[in-house]
C-alpha cells in the first residue's frame, strides 16, 4: 500500500530521476544530501549510499536500525536483511539505533504485532542490494570490465577472470559519486545464497545486556539533568483542586513543583502535581509530603463489583448486537440431548514490564528533543506536538531500548508529560515513573465476561454453541482491544453457532496486551470445551481435534463491532483481537 512521504525539493529531484517519473511508494528509501544527516560529519572517502548504510575507507560497515527495540530482536533482524543483500561479513558490521525520521526511515518505525519482519522483508533487502550493486558498479569502471563478470562476498569485490580483488572499502570514495539504482527493481540474492539471514546470530546488545552498560530509557543522562515524578488522580480522570505545592517547594533539593492542569485524553496529558528535584530520590521523597485534593470526577463511582453486577444484568437481557451468526443457534439447542450452561470472567489486566514507563527531555530556544522508550514514537511525536502547541520539525526524538511493554509503550502519555516538565522549566528532566504509577496508570487488557451455552447430540458431537459476551465501549463501539472478531475459535468449526454481545461504559482506559485478544479468550473459550466434554463423557483432546476436523462454515455478512487501539502504529486502529485481528503489542 502506497503511503505519503514528504521530501524536499532536492530529494524530488533525486528520486524522479532515479524511479523514472514513477510514483513515490512506501518502499522508496530516500537518500541523503549528506551522510551528516544520520552519520555525523562526513569524511571524503565514505561511501553513504543511502540513510542505513556507512562504508568507511577501512571497510568497517555500520548500519542503522530503524525501528524500536523492544526485546523482540528487530535492532539485529533488520541489520541482517541489509546486510545479507550487501554481501558483508557480519562480524566487520556496527548496528546503531536510528532516530525517529519518518522521512528517512520506511515503512514506519514501530514496535507491534510481530509486524516488522513482514513489512521489512523485501524494503530492507533492497537497501543493501542497491549499495552492493553500486560497489560492484564501481568495481567494474576501475578495471573496465562487465558487471556481470563481478562476483562478491564478505566484503570483497571479486573478478573471475584476473582474480582482480577490491575491497568495500577501497571502492568506498568511487562509490559514493553513482547515483543509486531503483529499488524497485534492483536484483536480490536467491535464498539459497543466504550467509546471514537463518544463521544464529546473537542479539547486537547482549553484551551490553549482561554487562549492566547503559542501553534503556532509564538508563539516560546528561549533565544538568534534574529528575521529576508525576503525581496523578487515583481516578482516572480526575483532576487537582488543590495541592501544597508551595510546601513541597520549601524541601531539600526540591527545584520546582507546580500544578499540571492536563486535558480530557487519557491517552495524553492529564491533571496532576509535577515535582522536580536534583535527584529521583530527593523528587519521590517530597511527593510523599504532597497533600492533593482531587475532584475524582464521574468514573470514581464504578467499581469491579459494579461492572461484575452490570454484566451479569446484560447477560439476561437480549444482546445488544451479533457478531457472527451460523445456521439456527436456538433450534439447535432446542433439539440437543444435552445442555451445558457456564459464565466466566477474567480481570483487567496490568502490562508490568520490568523498565517502568520514563522519558527524558530537553527544552531550548523552542526545541525539545527527547530520549524515549516508544513502541510508536512518531504517534508520540504528534501528541507531544499538539499538546505543547509547537511544529512536529520542532521535536527530535532518540529511540532508547525498552525494557518490556507488551503494548503498553503503544500509549505515550508518560512522553508528553515529560515535555510539558520540560518546557515548564527549560532544563534537562527526567521523568521515572515509579512500579504504583505503572500498575495505577495502565492502558489495561480489559475485563470480560462470557455467558456460554452448549449443546450436545446422542454421540457427545457439540452441535450448537452460544456466546453472549460483555465487555466494555459505548453505541456501536467497544472500548480499545475490548471487542471480539468473528473468527474468533471456535467460530467457523459449528455449524450453529452464535458470537453475540454487550458493552456497557467504562471510565477506565484499555489498551493491547501481547498482540491477540485471544489470550483473554482463550481461558473461556478452552474451559467452556472441557465442560462440554466431561458432560459428553469425552476426552477433550479429541472432542477438539472433532471440532476442527469440521467442514468450514462460511460466516454471515454479520460485522464485528469495531474496536479503537489509541497509539497504535499504522494499520493497528480496529483490530480488537482474534484471527485475523488482534491488536498491536510487542
Amino acid at each position: 500500500m502506497a503511503t505519503t512521504i514528504r521530501v524536499n525539493r532536492r530529494q524530488f529531484l533525486r528520486v524522479s530521476g532515479i524511479a523514472g517519473g514513477g510514483m513515490l511508494l512506501a518502499t522508496y528509501i530516500p537518500f541523503l544530501d549528506s551522510a551528516s544527516d544520520v552519520f555525523g560529519a562526513e569524511t571524503a572517502a565514505d561511501f553513504v549510499p543511502n540513510a542505513f548504510i556507512r562504508i568507511t575507507p577501512t571497510g568497517a560497515v555500520t548500519i542503522m536500525a530503524k525501528n524500536p527495540e523492544i526485546g523482540q530482536g528487530v535492532k539485529t533482524m533488520l541489520p541482517m536483511l541489509i546486510a545479507e543483500e550487501l554481501d558483508v561479513d557480519w562480524k566487520s558490521v556496527t548496528i546503531e539505533q536510528a532516530p525517529l525520521d519518518t522521512e528517512k526511515y520506511t515503512p514506519a518505525q514501530f514496535a507491534g504485532g510481530s509486524n516488522c519482519t513482514p513489512q521489512n522483508w523485501l524494503p530492507m533487502r533492497r537497501v543493501g542490494a542497491a549499495a552492493r550493486a553500486m560497489l560492484v558498479t564501481a568495481a567494474a569502471r576501475a578495471w573496465g570490465v562487465p558487471e556481470s563478470e563481478i562476483s562478491t562476498a564478505a566484503g570483497v569485490v571479486t573478478h573471475g577472470r584476473s582474480s582482480r580483488r577490491l575491497t568495500y572499502g577501497e571502492l568506498a570514495d568511487r562509490a559514493s559519486t553513482l547515483t543509486p539504482p531503483n529499488l524497485d527493481t534492483v536484483a536480490l540474492k536467491d535464498p539459497k545464497d543466504f550467509r546471514i539471514i537463518g544463521s544464529r546470530i546473537p542479539g547486537v546488545d547482549n553484551f551490553r545486556i549482561v554487562t549492566g552498560q547503559p542501553l534503556y530509557g532509564i538508563d539516560v543522562t546528561m549533565p544538568g539533568m534534574l529528575h521529576a515524578v508525576f503525581e496523578k488522580c487515583p481516578v482516572f480522570g480526575g483532576k487537582v483542586e488543590t495541592a501544597n505545592v508551595e510546601e513541597i517547594r520549601t524541601l531539600p533539593g526540591v527545584r520546582h513543583a507546580f500544578v499540571v492542569a492536563g486535558t480530557d485524553n487519557l491517552s495524553g496529558l492529564v491533571g496532576g502535581v509535577a515535582i522536580v528535584a536534583d535527584s529521583w530520590w530527593g523528587a519521590r521523597s517530597a511527593r510523599q509530603r504532597l497533600r492533593v485534593t482531587w475532584n475524582e470526577g464521574p468514573t470514581a463511582t464504578q467499581s469491579s463489583a459494579g461492572f461484575a453486577a452490570r454484566a451479569a444484568e446484560l447477560s439476561k437481557e437480549p444482546q445488544q448486537r451479533s457478531i457472527r451468526r451460523d445456521g439456527d443457534v436456538e433450534a439447535a439447542l432446542a433439539g440437543a440431548v444435552k445442555t451445558v450452561e457456564a459464565s466466566y470472567y477474567y480481570p483487567f489486566l496490568a502490562h508490568a514490564p520490568l523498565e517502568p514507563q520514563n522519558c527524558t527531555a530537553s527544552w531550548k530556544d523552542g526545541k525539545l528533543e527527547l530520549w524515549v522508550p516508544s513502541q510508536t514514537p512518531a504517534n508520540g511525536r504528534t501528541l507531544v506536538a499538539r499538546t505543547l502547541g509547537i511544529e512536529p520539525d520542532a521535536i527530535t526524538i532518540n529511540l532508547t531500548r525498552m525494557g518490556g511493554g507488551f503494548g503498553r509503550r503503544l500509549t505515550n502519555d508518560y512522553m508528553v508529560e515529560a515535555a510539558w516538565i520540560a518546557k515548564e522549566i527549560g532544563v534537562p528532566v527526567k521523568l521515572l515513573w515509579t512500579r504504583e504509577d505503572d500498575m495505577q496508570h495502565d492502558f489495561y487488557r480489559p475485563a470480560g465476561w462470557h455467558y456460554l451455552r452448549g449443546g450436545l447430540d446422542a454421540s457427545g458431537k457439540v452441535v450448537a454453541w452460544r456466546d453472549h459476551f460483555v465487555s466494555f465501549g459505548e453505541g456501536n463501539q467497544f472500548a480499545s482491544s475490548a471487542g471480539m472478531q468473528a473468527g474468533e475459535f471456535p467460530g467457523g468449526y459449528i455449524e450453529n453457532y452464535a458470537l453475540d454481545a454487550s458493552v456497557m461504559a467504562s471510565g477506565i482506559p484499555t489498551g493491547a496486551l501481547r498482540a491477540p485478544g485471544s489470550n483473554g479468550y482463550a481461558f473461556p473459550i478452552q474451559s467452556f470445551i472441557d465442560e462440554l466434554a466431561h458432560a459428553a463423557g469425552r476426552d477433550p483432546l479429541e472432542l477438539r481435534l472433532e471440532i476442527l476436523s469440521n467442514p468450514p462454515v462460511v460466516p454471515r455478512a454479520v460485522a464485528a463491532v469495531p474496536s479503537t487501539v489509541p497509539g497504535g502504529p499504522p494499520g493497528a486502529a480496529g483490530a480488537s483481537g482474534g484471527r485475523g485481528g488482534g491488536g498491536v503489542a510487542g
